[in-house]
């Protein structure tokens, strides 16, 4: 999937914030976690990929329309920073794709015929099970 660059870095706001895991001692000191903040409003999206990306994101999209996304894999700023930009370049280019519509079906009266003959032999077979009365 090819990732869709932000057209306007006014709408991006970025928060570096202490992260847990590799780093050792350097975790305590350093801010290298990157919190990731972009207005969803500014993008100007289509109504179907605003859908899209609001079922993608899932609780990464706040009620105010900010999706965040926070990187904290890597023990470098830069590189937790290029990893939540790529990440959400990747959210954006995968709400742009359109899901295919679905197109209604209806079964065939060959095939209604078929099931309801299936029923019928089966209704028959366990009828032939119920407890047997000497009239």
């Amino acid at each position: 999937m090819a990732e869709r660059a932000i057209p306007d870095e006014a709408i991006i706001e970025e928060r570096f914030i202490a992260a847990s895991g590799p780093g050792g001692q350097n975790v305590n000191k350093v801010a290298t976690a990157v919190q990731l903040r972009i207005d969803v409003f500014a993008l100007g999206l289509q109504p179907y990929a605003y859908r899209q990306l609001k079922d993608l994101a899932g609780s990464r999209l706040t009620g105010g329309g900010e999706l965040v996304i926070t990187a904290r894999s890597f023990r470098t700023q830069e590189q937790n920073r290029a990893d939540a930009r790529k990440r959400a370049g990747e959210l954006l280019a995968k709400a742009h794709v359109r899901q295919a519509r679905r197109k209604k079906t209806k079964p065939s009266r060959a095939a209604k015929a078929r099931r309801v003959d299936a029923k019928k032999s089966r209704s028959k077979v366990k009828a032939g099970r119920g407890k047997v009365r000497l009239d």
